[in-house]
């Protein structure tokens, strides 16, 4: 592997990258509107809810060449954009599961 190091990118404040987020279309919406979207568990947050709230930001991902079977790997690609995502959330989960069960003894 090689040692060269993975950097994040920085862009000028005029050329963010885009999110499919539809902006416009969000400023648009009154209160009521944005209420009767949001998801139940939303609707009685405290006013202060966010003052404390600090931005948390995920660390980076490492690039690795893995060997997968044609199968899997297939399958995973037809679920469709974000199927890396998906493969690394799979793996996560399977990792929190084992990580955290008692291992079990070999009978004898």
């Amino acid at each position: 592997m090689s040692a060269k190091r993975t950097r994040m990118r920085s862009y000028p404040a005029d050329k963010l990258p885009k999110g499919r987020t539809n902006w416009e279309r969000v400023d648009a919406m009154t209160e009521e509107e944005i209420m009767v979207t949001s998801p139940p568990e939303l609707a009685d947050l405290p006013d202060d809810f966010w003052e404390n709230a600090v931005v948390v930001m995920p660390p980076p991902k490492e690039a690795i060449s893995l060997r997968v079977d044609h199968d899997v790997l297939a399958w995973f690609r037809a679920q469709g954009t974000g199927y890396q995502t998906r493969m690394n959330a799979v793996l996560r989960s399977f990792m929190e599961a084992t990580a955290t069960a008692p291992k079990k003894r070999k009978a004898r």
